[in-house]
């Protein structure tokens, strides 16, 4: 440094290093939370939670320290302290928030990672008993791809899968029967034609979670559903054809007669890297019969397979086969 600068210093341009301060010691004596609260997650928002509690009030919420790293995620089931009967919104201005002390242990958990390649899993929610894959007959067409994917998901995370089909009055869901149908799943006209009475049948009591592609229309279910959810609908695209993202966020709401529909946004991708290969399969229960004649070792995308001789015979779908392969393949790739 030139003698210049140095002249120009004084005592208020020298850094002086803090010094060690005694920390307080930490006590052996842990809150017992005699008082914790159970409760239900219903949304999560930048470290934020709104809960639900037995009687049906919400709350805000945050992570007690005690907590650590454990994640928490719609769906979840915890143990809180410091629940009043104040309203959510005055307690929001002062931030003067609920704290989250436990999370339940979880019956069931619905994965998904962004592609087959990555190896990082994100929970979309904990403890649905039913996971219901929204699809549309036209606008935006149906994806068998995520669809599938989806019900890999399920059948790999012990959750009870089915299918809605939505906009029926536009197009005739025949295609979709005709696939699907062999798989031994409920499948249900969910355009409200109908009514509702069918959808609520199926849900009441029940912890559901709804999955598809952007336009299908999930929302449009949840507000028919749910008096005052006033969730965001959209439209589709009419140069891509694919639906325009509305949710942002997962968000539990509870039903009238009782149960709970997880409403969740639109997704594009499902991906499968935490899904080991050989249990693919167990979502193609109409092709899992054909395959055991294949040889043992079989992978089902190799010469000899007998899923080709079921398919020559007509036992089984060309289109279900092909389906199954790409997924397999999109595994062998991934090296998982």
């Amino acid at each position: 440094m030139s003698r210049r600068k140095t002249d120009r210093l004084d005592e208020d341009d020298v850094r002086i290093r803090p010094g060690k301060h005694k920390a307080r010691p930490r006590s052996k004596d842990r809150p017992d939370h005699e008082d914790a609260r159970p409760a239900i997650v219903t949304t999560v928002d930048r470290g934020r939670f709104t809960l639900l509690d037995e009687s049906g009030c919400e709350h805000y919420a945050v992570k007690a320290r005690e907590l650590g790293r454990k994640g928490i995620v719609v769906g979840d089931a915890v143990e809180t302290v410091g629940l009043t009967d104040e309203t959510t919104t005055e307690r929001a201005e002062r931030e003067d928030f609920a704290r989250i002390i436990r999370r339940l242990p979880r019956s069931t958990v619905l994965r998904r990672t962004a592609d087959d390649l990555d190896p990082v899993e994100r929970v979309i929610v904990a403890n649905a008993d039913q996971l219901a894959v929204v699809t549309s007959t036209v606008d935006p067409a149906p994806r068998t791809g995520l669809i599938d994917r989806a019900l890999v998901a399920a059948f790999d995370a012990g959750i009870t899968p089915m299918l809605f089909i939505t906009k029926s009055d536009l197009a005739p869901p025949t295609p979709l029967l005709e696939a699907y149908s062999p798989l031994d799943i409920p499948i249900v006209d969910a355009s409200l034609g109908a009514g509702k009475q069918p959808l609520l049948d199926r849900l009441t009591d029940r912890t559901t979670v709804f999955v598809g592609h952007s336009g299908v229309g999930k929302s449009t279910l949840v507000n028919a559903l749910v008096p005052g959810a006033d969730r965001s609908t959209g439209d589709v695209n009419e140069v891509t054809g694919k639906g325009r993202h509305t949710s942002t966020n997962a968000i539990a709401l509870p039903l009238p007669g009782g149960g709970i529909v997880i409403d969740t946004p639109g997704i594009r991708s499902f991906g499968l890297a935490h899904v080991d290969a050989d249990r693919v399969i167990h979502a193609f229960a109409d092709l899992t019969r054909a395959a055991e004649a294949c040889p043992r070792g079989c992978s089902h995308n190799e010469p000899f397979c007998a899923l080709d001789d079921a398919v020559a015979a007509g036992a089984v779908s060309a289109a279900r086969l092909e389906s199954l392969r790409r997924l397999l393949s999109s595994k062998e790739e991934a090296g998982y």
